[in-house]
């Protein structure tokens, strides 16, 4: 598939800082999706060698019946340390080569990680959303940033996710009984849709069928 844009990667938190600033204010957080969705993909991370090889991992899901239709890997040099609120620019670039080698372009993309729900409201979902042109989830599976009220244990509530007095994202429960997930907005779809399709991409288990299958792939030796 093609990409829509690319920039350098910065090698420091200072410059990375400074792309953040520059593209977070192309993200969309309203509805521009294709619909009816006819493909959702997953994209998932794994590291080689103590760390100095990335292994990106794609799948491509048919939906709603999330069927596999397609997967990639894709494996390069990591060029930026583990820090948190950078962690596009540690696994974006492999991304990036595993999503190129797809043939079947996905309608909508959940990511392992924070959309909006970031510090300076672009995390990987967003940031790889703005240089696909595609929109993207954020499907966190532990919090950075934010509060939220007592959520009950059933499948399908969820509670607001609050940042200084604004709605980042929403703590999801997925599974009754299981710690819940934490969605936001990635890039051109607002909450409510995305909150309904991390719903419909968990019909069994805690975690999104899209990233299940995408982790199993990047974690294989």
């Amino acid at each position: 598939m093609k990409i829509y844009q690319h920039h350098a990667w910065p090698s420091t938190v200072e410059e990375a800082i400074v792309i953040q600033e520059q593209l977070r204010n192309q993200v969309i957080t309203s509805d521009k999706l294709q619909e009816p969705v006819q493909y959702v993909a997953g994209v998932d991370m794994g590291f080689e060698a103590d760390g100095t090889i990335s292994r990106a991992a794609v799948a491509v899901l048919s939906f709603p019946d999330l069927q596999v239709i397609e997967t990639s890997l894709a494996h390069r040099p990591t060029s930026f340390p583990y820090i948190p609120g950078f962690l596009s620019f540690r696994e974006i670039p492999a991304v990036l080569d595993a999503l190129e080698k797809i043939k079947t372009t996905p309608d909508l993309i959940l990511c392992d990680g924070q959309g909006i729900a970031h510090p300076r409201r672009f995390g990987i979902a967003s940031h790889l959303g703005v240089l696909l042109d595609m929109p993207t989830i954020g499907v966190a599976k532990s919090l950075l940033i934010g509060k939220y009220e007592e959520l009950p244990e059933t499948r399908g509530n969820w509670r607001s996710l609050i940042h200084k007095g604004e709605i980042i994202g929403a703590v999801l429960r997925s599974r009754t009984g299981v710690k819940p997930l934490y969605v936001s907005s990635g890039h051109r779809i607002s909450l409510a849709t995305a909150i309904d399709y991390v719903l419909r991409c968990t019909p069994k288990y805690r975690l999104p069928e899209t990233t299940r299958i995408a982790d199993k792939l990047a974690s294989a030796r």
